[in-house]
């Protein structure tokens, strides 16, 4: 399968270019900075971009059979309108382009969710990250509204912990942990596991252990 990720360079990113490439996927991975993508593969294209950029957004966009986003604000404690105008850049060259799979990395911390991820999530997130969560707010709007076959995959706090392949998913779980968190790796796993199956079409699962 031909696929492509935005923000590859991150964490997160990285995880879901590791893991497709070993699942055997052709990978494009855009990225801001090449050099932070540490990864060679001849699987693996690497294109210079910003997703405020349209055209090279909509180029990247040609060809694929799905869109994977790991995109993330710059600052946890700022607005960042560019990535929003990003993601609406990719959703409008997604429908220009006829490609209709998107799966989208969110946080478990918006409204709608936050209620089952635990005291932290729930009572101290809106207030310290209020930021990031209304910048996911804004990007699940946007693709929610659109008419493409997305999955909104809604994460709480990210490790770098190890991928033991070992989580929970659906739109319905709810833990009573102080805090939650998950593993970057165990996150692209499930994103990547979307690819393949439909029972998460137009749905906002969350994963967690």
């Amino acid at each position: 399968m031909n696929i492509l990720i935005y923000g590859a360079s991150g964490a997160s990113g990285h995880e879901l270019v590791k893991q497709a490439l070993a699942l055997g996927h052709n990978v494009t991975a855009f990225v801001r900075k090449p050099s932070k993508l540490k990864i060679k593969h001849d699987k693996l294209k690497v294109i210079q971009g910003d997703v405020i950029n349209y055209q090279l957004v909509e180029d990247a966009v040609k060809g694929q059979d799905a869109v994977l986003s790991a995109l993330g604000a710059s600052s946890a404690f700022k607005f960042d309108q560019s990535v929003v105008d990003g993601v609406n850049n990719i959703i409008k060259a997604m429908e220009t382009n006829g490609v209709r799979r998107f799966i989208y990395m969110s946080f478990v911390g918006v409204k709608e969710s936050r209620k089952t991820a635990g005291f932290v999530i729930k009572y101290i997130a809106p207030k310290l990250l209020s930021t990031e969560i209304a910048g996911h707010e804004a990007r699940e709007k946007m693709i929610k509204e659109s008419p493409l076959n997305w999955t909104i995959v809604r994460a709480p706090t990210l490790t770098n912990g190890k991928h033991i392949a070992q989580f929970r998913s659906g739109e319905d779980i709810t833990t009573k942990g102080f805090t939650v968190m998950i593993s970057r790796a165990d996150v692209a796993d499930f994103m990547l596991q979307q690819l393949t199956h439909n029972n998460f079409l137009r749905k906002t699962p969350s994963v967690m252990y």
